[in-house]
């Protein structure tokens, strides 16, 4: 659920505070977070191997930010 929420919180269109991340930003700092411990890496290979985010993302994100 935590790699759900975040993987949202950072590229969530309807935010009036800050501009959504592109796909690609926001994998690569989830990876970052992978290495730093804070997310389970299985987990989060999981999440990049069966390419939920893939699906998600051509739902619900702005076809601009689908960079990868």
């Amino acid at each position: 659920m935590a790699i759900a929420d975040i993987f949202e919180a950072l590229t969530a269109r309807d935010r009036p505070y800050k501009r959504p991340m592109s796909l690609s930003r926001a994998i690569e700092i989830m990876g970052f977070m992978k290495d730093g411990h804070l997310i389970d890496p299985d987990v989060f290979d999981l999440f990049i191997r069966t390419r939920i985010f893939h699906d998600y993302a051509k739902k619900e994100m702005n076809p601009e930010q689908v960079d990868i």
